[in-house]
């Protein structure tokens, strides 16, 4: 999913709260010392009105801000998740593995002790081997000499 920008803000009108004061054509002492003429009822209902829209404006581009922000947390979210499944599926197959090399290892290791086991028997026959060889020989020569004699 692509994430899609939020809305512009809709354009903010500058307040038009004040009267213009521009209306004195010649300042005087007098008139700096004068207070400021209040505001009368119609321009507090425009200053309101404006506060208003201003106010809704930006409540809009809150609203649009945190649905961007939550699609954005969801995908990141379920990114992660993704990942994390990923990681929990590479790591199982990898487990196996090791468990499988484990066991041929550990299969491997009983067979040579077996076989040390059977090899330290050979030492005897070996032993008796050399003997009946001699032994054999031993008679070969013998024969020989009496085939020879005449």
């Amino acid at each position: 999913m692509e994430l899609e920008p939020p809305p512009p803000p809709p354009p903010i009108e500058p307040p038009s709260t004040c009267p213009d004061q521009s209306t004195a054509s010649d300042p005087t002492e007098d008139d700096r010392t004068e207070s400021k003429p209040s505001l009368s009822q119609t321009d507090i209902l425009r200053a309101l009105e404006v506060v208003e829209r201003d106010s809704s404006a930006i409540a809009e581009s809150y609203g649009s801000l945190f649905a961007s922000l939550r699609l954005a947390l969801s995908e990141v979210t379920s990114s992660s998740v993704d990942h994390m499944q990923c990681f929990s599926d590479a790591a199982g197959r990898l487990q196996e593995s090791v468990l499988d090399a484990s066991t041929k290892g550990n299969r491997y290791i009983n067979s040579c002790l077996r076989l040390n086991e059977e090899m330290k028997g050979v030492d005897s026959l070996a032993t008796q081997l050399k003997l009946l060889r001699r032994n054999v020989d031993a008679l070969d020569s013998a024969v020989n000499k009496l085939l020879r004699l005449p």
